[in-house]
């Protein structure tokens, strides 16, 4: 990397966590200026606007949210115990994988009627998530460990839907318990459809 993409990087390293945590609104060029400790003109180099930045920060939390994933699904030997690593692994929202809470979440809810580049960017991480589920699934049902009658694609719906939404309750009460109940669900629903 030169000197400049370096630079560019240090700036959404430092901006991702707190576009996360503050949302893209709320955020200002002065909180990053404050974060990298970089001139406004150096941050204009950069970057254009606080848009611009934002997306990048936007691409970086769901890049680093991504990484940790499949690296935690790779260690999993069986396509059932992808599922479950999938499922533990956002098991707690309190203190989640990502500063600030998942940035699928975060961004999705402050974008949906605001910002149609951030709306369409959580739009395919969703979609990516989901064909992650189903792709586990169909592995599994090849290898003879789910019964092949089970309609995956339903199911990755399903949770997805269910781990956001114990996501988001979690994170207003500040506890994990209804993410508890949430992941006794979503494991029995694995176990019935495990042969």
């Amino acid at each position: 990397m030169t000197k400049g993409e370096e630079t560019r990087q240090f700036i959404i390293e430092k901006a991702a966590p707190i576009f996360n945590t503050k949302g893209i609104a709320a955020t200002s060029m002065s909180d990053i200026m404050e974060a990298t400790k970089l001139s406004k003109g150096s941050m204009y180099v950069h970057f254009e606007n606080k848009e611009v930045l934002a997306c990048a920060a936007v691409d970086h939390n769901m890049k680093i949210l991504t990484d940790k994933l499949l690296l935690e699904i790779s260690k999993s030997k069986t396509a059932k115990e992808e599922l479950f690593t999938f499922i533990e692994f956002f098991s707690n929202p309190v203190t989640p994988p990502v500063t600030g809470g998942c940035p699928l979440l975060n961004f999705g809810t402050e974008a949906d009627d605001t910002n149609p580049v951030v709306k369409e960017k959580v739009n395919s991480a969703i979609k990516f998530s989901q064909q992650v589920i189903q792709n586990i699934i169909s592995k599994g049902i090849e290898n003879k460990e789910f019964n092949p009658e089970w309609n995956y694609t339903e199911f990755a719906t399903v949770m997805f839907a269910m781990m956001e939404g114990g996501h988001l309750i979690s994170r207003m009460s500040g506890n994990n318990d209804k993410m508890k109940v949430i992941i006794k669900t979503l494991k029995k629903i694995i176990e019935e459809n495990t042969l």
